[in-house]
């Protein structure tokens, strides 16, 4: 199957130190890919390089083919709007209301949109995500799994093609988890093409097609749920490099 995202010989250093070592990795499109391995390894490092969210030192990322850092802007914009991130802190902005951070997107992806036109697709995503509570309040009223619920709806108002979720189910109680989890395999089964974060191994079992392995700023392992299904040995090596 054909990529939509890929890394080629990519390394990211900060602090003078590499935190992204010559990684090289295609992402498929129309499935979800977990990244896994221990706090510190890389895993947040690639989902953003791969979202054009930070520049490598080295190495190209490409979009369909086309290499980020060479688009036009409107190519730009495309593939702003196509890749949708879901960031572990939700990232929401804490001087504007829950209304006008999500209306946001919408005015810079679809500038002909009508006023009402807007309102009404931020109350169906809001709705399809299941919060209830007023838009016109800031972030700092909702709790933490509330955020997560507006991060989520700000992530598909656009309607992506990719979404890129970075440990968007943390800190999360039962209930809260659960409905992102349900979202997440709605989009999967629409044919979204998923790259999660993830430490929770029911997840990535529960949700991904293919499960790579990132240790130390370096792909380590790929394989597929198939195969660590069919291979007892195969899952618990993949838990304890999650588990380091």
């Amino acid at each position: 199957m054909a990529g939509i995202i890929e890394l080629r010989n990519v390394t990211f250093t900060a602090q003078n130190r590499n935190i992204v070592r010559d990684v090289s990795f295609e992402f498929e499109e129309a499935k979800t890919t977990a990244l896994v391995g221990p706090s510190g390894g890389g895993k947040s490092s690639v989902i953003k390089l791969a979202a054009g969210l930070m520049v490598p030192k080295k190495g190209e990322i490409l979009f369909r083919g086309k290499n980020v850092a060479q688009m036009n802007r409107a190519e730009n914009l495309e593939f702003r709007r196509e890749g949708a991130v879901v960031f572990q802190d939700s990232a929401l902005w804490a001087n504007q209301s829950l209304f006008q951070i999500l209306e946001l997107p919408l005015r810079v992806h679809f500038p002909s949109m009508t006023k009402r036109e807007r309102e009404n697709r931020i109350e169906d995503v809001v709705a399809e995500v299941g919060y209830r509570k007023d838009l016109g309040i800031r972030p700092a009223r909702l709790s933490m799994g509330e955020q997560k619920l507006i991060a989520f709806a700000r992530a598909i108002l656009c309607y992506p093609g990719l979404l890129y979720l970075d440990e968007w189910t943390e800190s999360l109680d039962e209930n809260s988890s659960r409905r992102l989890i349900e979202l997440v395999r709605k989009k999967k089964n629409d044919g979204v093409s998923i790259i999660f974060v993830s430490h929770d191994m029911r997840i990535v079992m529960d949700l991904a097609d293919i499960i790579v392995m990132v240790l130390n700023g370096q792909i380590f392992l790929r394989t597929t749920k198939e195969q660590i299904v069919e291979d007892e040995g195969l899952r618990r090596y993949v838990e304890m490099g999650m588990a380091s």
